[in-house]
């Protein structure tokens, strides 16, 4: 029986999206627990009197779980509070979002297109501090690890914009399996990791055995970043050391301050998604499908494996109990030679408030309970690995299912926490307001050398090593031209040993 006769009308539309993405993951909401007795303490944060809709738009998945609940628990607090809630995919984020600056009638708190920097939001309008908002936010702020409120990320001109509440270590493009169908092709990636090799091999033999009914491998292609996360994941792990996240950090080597688009791993990453590709292993339709969905068609068993993260942990345990599943690390290199992700010093899945905003106490008033204790343990339980919070405290008083700690546990082993080159000189925030991806951007080669528009690979991956690279030089001259003093030794770490955790010391020892 091929895997779509499977599926119930009910079930295609959820997967498939009946209107789009948008609707999808507005189907999948209604599947969510119900509100857990959450409480909802008094902040000191000055409230309308008045009826008030707060309007709240992030990339959902297991963001929404938590939301769910919370906002439900926080308007029963606050009778004349009402909470909009729109769990969007980034795709439609990137539209929804400038489009509601550009006419004032954007959302009061948003996250950030991937594509949108925090120096750029904060340049252009887009976005207020938090200072006057969040109540006592200097005792506040002191209760967070070290390193998470940072100058040209959270913090610009003396003030804070963004609320990081989640911690950064993880990563979003390791292995999750359907562990028959993995062990029918005769591997268990928990016991040893998939090499690039095993990992081709598997999803052809796992294509073999489906006959039509599943496929090895399967991801959103048409979620643009995808293909950016996990070629670089794939690249880092072998040897292509560098970082991650905002562009003016991102795949370059601070060992030598270069990007790492032309090195052997990079291209090497992009030519095993052709492989795939050309073995026929890679689930049909993956340009017209996005993260969620491909997530969903995980446990109706169209696919073998898929290279996503931590939040479709809970969200499987809770919708598809039956589904057996696995974790494991992201595919590793032939050579065993498997070297750590970095990460940048701070946290994940900021948060921004309007700068139009008529609702910015009452987002304030948020914000401060989801950087308490109480507010990341209720996280925490609810969202589990997913999103990890970002206070130490709440992962200890959480109850975690053994999948989410087996997860917590190979993040710590496999992520180090990297150089910051805006930690050394806050003059690249001026770099970072000027700077641009130049088009076609990282994840569109890829995504264009996968279709077939682009050919080439070698080719593509140099052109794109001189794009980015004479676009930042371009920006660094343009911030020196404002007052900056940046040069692209700001970018190399001599003493960077990308094995370990890079600390303040070392920062000192430069």
């Amino acid at each position: 029986m091929n895997w779509l006769d499977k599926l119930s009308r009910r079930q295609m539309i959820k997967l498939m999206g009946a209107t789009g993405a948008g609707a999808f993951l507005l189907t999948q909401m209604g599947q969510y627990a119900d509100a857990q007795d959450i409480p909802i303490p008094d902040s000191g944060a000055t409230l309308p009197t008045d009826d008030v809709t707060l309007r709240w738009v992030d990339s959902g998945d297991q963001k929404a779980v938590f939301f769910k609940a919370y906002f439900d628990a926080y308007q029963a607090a606050h009778p004349n509070i009402k909470v909009a809630y729109d769990p969007l995919p980034w795709n439609e984020i990137a539209q929804v979002v400038p489009l509601g600056i550009r006419n004032g009638t954007a959302h009061d708190v948003f996250q950030l297109p991937l594509s949108v920097s925090g120096a750029q939001a904060v340049s252009e309008g887009w976005v207020q501090p938090l200072d006057d908002v969040i109540p006592n936010i200097e005792e506040w702020k002191a209760k967070f690890p070290a390193g998470v409120f940072l100058p040209g990320i959270t913090d610009f001109d003396g003030k804070t914009y963004s609320l990081p509440f989640t911690s950064a270590k993880r990563y979003g493009t390791h292995l999750l399996y359907n562990k028959e169908m993995l062990a029918e092709a005769g591997y268990d990636p928990e016991s040893e990791p998939l090499t690039w090799s095993t990992f081709r091999d598997a999803a052809k033999t796992i294509t073999e055995q489906g006959n039509g009914a599943y496929y090895g491998f399967i991801m959103g292609g048409n979620q643009i970043n995808r293909w950016a996360d996990i070629v670089r994941n794939l690249a880092r792990m072998a040897g292509a050391v560098g970082g991650g996240g905002a562009q003016v950090t991102a795949d370059i080597d601070f060992r030598t301050g270069e990007y790492q688009f032309n090195s052997e791993e990079y291209i090497g990453a992009v030519e095993l998604l052709l492989q795939l590709r050309d073995d026929g292993s890679v689930f049909p339709g993956v340009l017209s499908i996005n993260a969620p969905q491909a997530r969903a068609f995980m446990p109706q068993g169209a696919a073998g494996m898929i290279m996503q993260g931590p939040w479709n942990i809970p969200q499987w345990e809770r919708e598809n109990p039956e589904f057996d599943f696995g974790i494991a690390s992201g595919p590793v290199p032939d050579d065993g030679d498997v070297w750590p992700l970095t990460i940048s010093e701070g946290g994940a899945n900021g948060l921004w408030i309007f700068e139009g905003s008529p609702n910015a106490a009452v987002a304030g008033d948020i914000f401060h309970y989801l950087g308490t204790v109480e507010g990341q343990t209720q996280w925490a339980n609810l969202v589990g690995a997913a999103d990890a919070p970002i206070l130490p405290e709440a992962i200890a008083n959480a109850d975690l299912s053994p999948r989410a700690a087996q997860a917590l546990n190979m993040f710590n082993e496999q992520i180090r926490v990297g150089p910051n080159p805006v930690v050394r000189n806050p003059d690249i925030v001026q770099v970072t307001l000027e700077l641009r991806a130049p088009e076609p951007t990282f994840p569109q080669v890829v995504q264009g050398l996968y279709a077939g528009e682009l050919e080439d690979v070698a080719a593509q991956m140099n052109d794109l090593q001189d794009r980015y690279t004479a676009e930042l030089e371009r920006a660094i001259e343009a911030a020196n031209a404002k007052g900056a003093s940046v040069t692209r030794d700001d970018w190399v770490f001599p003493n960077w040993d990308p094995r370990a955790d890079y600390g303040a010391s070392d920062y000192e020892d430069l």
